[in-house]
């Protein structure tokens, strides 16, 4: 039997009496555990109430919605595990809930859960009351505030990309207003150099040097608007001189595509004089058209891209599991945010392309660094750089997210991964965010998060390894 005097040292212990102590000791008994071993296994009969006296334990849990949750491992005499709700009497669960872990050879002290039933009842009576509630309460609160986050992150998702893509869907709904009353004009001008008698070889030779003025939309060298200017005044001066009407509102669409004054010789040359006035206003607006199906292109291909980054983000088409390149998740999730980041703030990422790719659950992934990058705008407010950094060394990918903000004071840097602490204001904050992503990068990936802070200079680092964990027994 323990001697009383060991668990008078044990914080749990340390008010009983002689007495209490006695039939305490009497009613456990000590057992030694090897490294590795497991003392209790979750998913067992809940049958003892367990207290490390000396070694080292971790507590691990197999969770529906974050797989595997790994705590730190603690070598503190006196915290426990095992069939902790075994007051609850008829309510308490019927197994084990968590696996309690021995990371060193370690002894514990077994109370019967029968027991432990019978003397926080007998003992504390009011205390078993108080615990009841806040058990019932707090895995009530644990559930709203669950959901919350979730529905927090598919509003973050939401509201960037509906931000985003606002931008090109209006400008194609623009383009495709103007592309009808441009095509309408087309046709007119078209059927009136037919009217004109336009012999069907020059109509040729028109088309030709319509299809090399739109090939070469986009691919004109660098101008200044200078240039441009100075470009559509010779041109405008030129289209008048043969008497083209409305010369001065064809020459910016011409010169946009590269014509000049050399361009509008080989066009009189080959249609003719007399076809030559017609012959350009349609040129013009066989360009604008063209101008304006490459922004329909470019707006439905933004549109395209914002959607396949949100599909990426949430791993939509997905396996959970699976080698994934972490550049790749880490653009998504800033493509969601652009929407949210404030003019003042710069993004910079810094990424090291030699980086293999990584095993990983990615959705998950993704909610980490959404997490992280949103506390980093959170901390800097309207101004400051976001930096976004990858690296790895023999056996981890190395990823850092880093911003200018006012920092996380030293006293609380060691509690910042506790669920429900937050240094928000009420309502803005759940204090969930840091213990969601502390148990997906360790619980899930086997890897590691920490921070490292000064005023202006704040760096969340994740480590993951490169290779797959091994499964949890």
């Amino acid at each position: 039997m323990i001697d009383i005097d060991e668990l008078r040292k044990l914080f749990l212990f340390e008010r009983l009496s002689d007495e209490q102590l006695s039939k305490l000791a009497a009613s456990g008994r000590v057992q030694t555990y090897a490294q590795d071993e497991d003392v209790v296994r979750q998913g067992e009969p809940a049958e003892c109430f367990a207290v490390l006296l000396e070694g080292e334990i971790q507590m691990i849990s197999e969770t529906v919605s974050a797989g595997t949750v790994a705590m730190p491992r603690t070598s503190q005499p006196g915290v426990y595990g095992g069939a902790t709700a075994a007051y609850l009497g008829d309510r308490a669960p019927l197994t084990y809930q968590h696996t309690l872990r021995a990371t060193a050879p370690s002894r514990m002290f077994m109370l019967p859960a029968k027991k432990f039933a019978y003397i926080v009842a007998e003992w504390f009576p009011m205390a078993m009351h108080l615990l009841d509630g806040l058990m019932s309460g707090g895995r009530m609160q644990r559930e709203i505030i669950d959901r919350r986050q979730r529905l927090t992150a598919l509003g973050t998702i939401t509201a960037g990309l509906t931000h985003e893509l606002n931008n090109p869907a209006a400008a194609a709904v623009r383009a495709v207003g103007e592309l009808r009353s441009l095509i309408a004009g087309s046709r007119l001008q078209l059927a009136q150099l037919a009217e004109d008698g336009i012999p069907p070889e020059k109509l040729r030779a028109l088309i030709e040097a319509q299809e090399a003025c739109t090939s070469k939309l986009g691919e004109q060298p660098q101008r200044s608007p200078l240039e441009i200017s100075d470009a559509e005044d010779e041109l405008g001066e030129a289209l008048e001189e043969i008497g083209v009407e409305d010369a001065w509102d064809l020459a910016p669409a011409l010169v946009s595509a590269g014509f000049s004054g050399e361009d509008l010789q080989k066009v009189r040359t080959k249609v003719g004089e007399e076809h030559t006035p017609k012959a350009l206003h349609w040129l013009s607006e066989a360009v604008e058209i063209a101008q304006m199906l490459n922004e329909v292109a470019e707006a439905t291909e933004r549109i395209t891209t914002l959607i396949r980054s949100a599909k990426q983000y949430s791993q939509m088409d997905r396996a959970p599991f699976q080698q994934a390149d972490v550049h790749e998740l880490l653009d998504s999730t800033v493509a969601i945010f652009r929407g949210k980041i404030p003019p003042g703030i710069t993004v910079v990422t810094d990424y090291d392309r030699t980086l293999p790719e990584i095993p990983c659950y990615a959705g998950e992934l993704n909610q980490v660094w959404t997490n992280l990058i949103q506390n980093a705008l959170d901390a800097m407010g309207q101004d400051g750089t976001l930096t976004i950094r990858t690296a790895y060394d023999e056996d981890e990918a190395i990823v850092e997210i880093g911003d200018t903000g006012h920092g996380v004071a030293e006293a609380i840097k060691d509690r910042i991964f506790e669920p429900f602490f937050t240094t928000k204001t009420v309502g803005e904050g759940t204090g969930l965010g840091l213990d969601i992503s502390y148990r997906i990068v360790a619980g899930r990936h086997g890897g590691e998060i920490k921070v490292r802070s000064a005023p202006g200079d704040t760096w969340f680092e994740v480590r993951l390894p490169l290779r797959e964990p091994a499964a949890t027994g």
